[in-house]
Formats: C-alpha cells, structure tokens, sequence
C-alpha cells in the first residue's frame, strides 16, 4: 500500500538524486557527507559515490577548510547541470499532471457509462487530488480514500479510511497508489471484482488471471 502522501517521481533515480545533491550544495557549501546521505534519504557510502561523480563531472568542486573538514562548491557548469534537471523535473511533473487528468477523465466516463456513482480511491497521493477534480467534471462521487500507511482522518478533504474491506460496498474502485499499484490493485481485487477495479494506464498494472497466483 502506498505511503500517506505519494507524489509523481517521474525522474529516474540517479537524476533525482544528482538533482538534490546540487541543490543541497548550492544552499551550503559546508554540509557533511553524513548530513547530505540524510537529507537526501539515501545511504552515507551512495551520497560519497555521488560526490565523486558529480566532481569527477566538473559539476562541484571541493575544497579543504580549517579543522580537516571539506566545502563543496557548485561550479559553473554544475549550476547549468542543475537549471537543466530542474526543468526536467517540472517539465515531467506536467506530462504526470496532464496524464493523469486525461487517464482519470477517460475511467469516470466510463463509470457514468455503467451508472456507477460511488467510487472509492485506494492511495492517498497527488493522483488521487487530481482524480478528485475529475471525478466532479462527470458527475462521479468520490466517496472516500483508503490507504493503509496514511495518517490522518481525512485526504483532500475527504474521509481516509485504513481497511481494504471497505472498498467492496463501492461501485467501483480507483487505483491512485503511486507506490505500489501493482500490489495495491493485487489486495483490492480480493475484495471487488476485476471489472469494477479502474486503473489509469501509466501505472502500467498488469491483470494477471487469479487462476495463476494473483
């Protein structure tokens, strides 16, 4: 199940971390090893590896100051290395936005198609806000999300549940888990039926037959 607040990483994972290590620089020059590996969620031995890397790159530059400490500097062509990943980023955090709007869309019309009114989202994450939206546009009632390791009692101002087996009195169930959608969609269907499980195709979930192990 996904976390209390998932948002659309759409950077591959050496990107995303060269991005924060260059921001993190740029905003101190004086960080530690040990206080970037935490800043940046990652393991001390990665973010020394990513260090090098990016001053191998010529993208930071490092310097030996008083008390046998270093100071990373950005240098020229490292400021343009982090201008270009950060409209990277943004540029990707669109194409999610803009696919998850016309993905979304495209299932609640189906739900009007099939008169399903009441429709429940599993994963508390952006996609979910977004869904939010385009539930109103056709008339669809989000009645509510469920996610295991959220916390709260409510998500875009909506009630938050914890349990699965809440989701069988919907109508139908949307899939907005951007951690795991696909173990996510795996625990849903043992509660409601394949048919009535909407999933936006960029989560790239796979219906495996339930007679295979699903």
């Amino acid at each position: 199940m996904a976390g209390s607040k998932q948002s659309s990483q759409s950077m591959d994972s050496e990107s995303e971390i060269t991005l924060g290590l260059l921001n993190a620089i740029n905003e101190n020059s004086a960080l530690t090893q040990r206080s970037l590996a935490r800043d940046l969620g990652i393991a001390l031995g990665l973010a020394n590896a990513y260090l090098k890397r990016c001053a191998k790159k010529g993208l930071v530059k490092v310097a030996q100051v008083p008390s046998n400490r270093y100071a990373y500097y950005l240098t020229p062509k490292g400021f343009s290395e982090k201008s270009r990943l950060t409209a990277e980023y943004f540029s990707q955090s669109f194409k999610f936005f803009r696919a998850a709007r016309v993905q979304c869309s495209e299932l609640f019309a189906l739900c009007a198609e099939h008169g399903w009114h009441d429709v429940v989202l599993v994963g508390a994450s952006d996609l979910g806000e977004i869904a939010v939206f385009c539930a109103r546009e056709h008339g669809v009632n989000v009645t509510g999300f469920v996610d295991g390791n959220a916390e709260g009692e409510t998500f875009a101002n909506h009630p938050l549940g914890r349990d699965l087996g809440s989701v069988a009195s919907a109508d139908a169930v949307l899939i907005t888990d951007l951690v795991d959608p696909q173990a996510t969609f795996e625990a849903v269907r043992r509660h409601v039926a394949d048919e009535r499980i909407l999933i936006p195709r960029f989560l790239k979930v796979v219906r495996r037959p339930t007679g295979n192990g699903a």
